[in-house]
């Protein structure tokens, strides 16, 4: 089994609805996200899925939240956007972005330098 993984972030705002303490209050992050990807047979030239493309891959999900609320973007305005909802939703977004010949396996979201949640179907 080959696992891949690549690294990406973009900026936003949140604010936890229902959250006893300083995170209800609207505040931002640039948040890193990490989605890692696994499979077992090499193409010709010996890769099991592009660097370039995993990062295009997720590219494409994480622009739609950039310089966002985002309590203002769907599904987050009706879920909260806490990292474990992020996680979530980027994962079953790249699931249909990926190419078959990979499986994702695991999508991990960064707050801060320090404070890292990682979802795993």
């Amino acid at each position: 089994m080959y696992a891949l993984t690549v690294r990406d972030h973009f900026d936003a705002a949140h604010s936890l609805r229902g959250y006893d303490g300083e995170c209800q209050r609207l505040h931002g992050h640039t948040w890193d996200v990490e989605v890692t990807v696994e499979g077992t047979e090499l193409d010709a030239i010996g890769i099991v899925y592009d660097f370039k493309t995993l990062k295009a891959d997720l590219r494409s999900v994480l622009d739609d939240y950039d310089h966002q609320h985002l309590n203002e973007v769907p599904p987050f305005d009706a879920m909260n956007a806490t990292a474990e909802n992020l996680a979530r939703e980027v994962y079953d977004r790249l699931r249909t972005v990926v190419s078959d010949v990979v499986t994702v396996t695991e999508v991990a979201v960064w707050e801060s330098p320090i404070a890292r949640l990682a979802y795993r179907p």
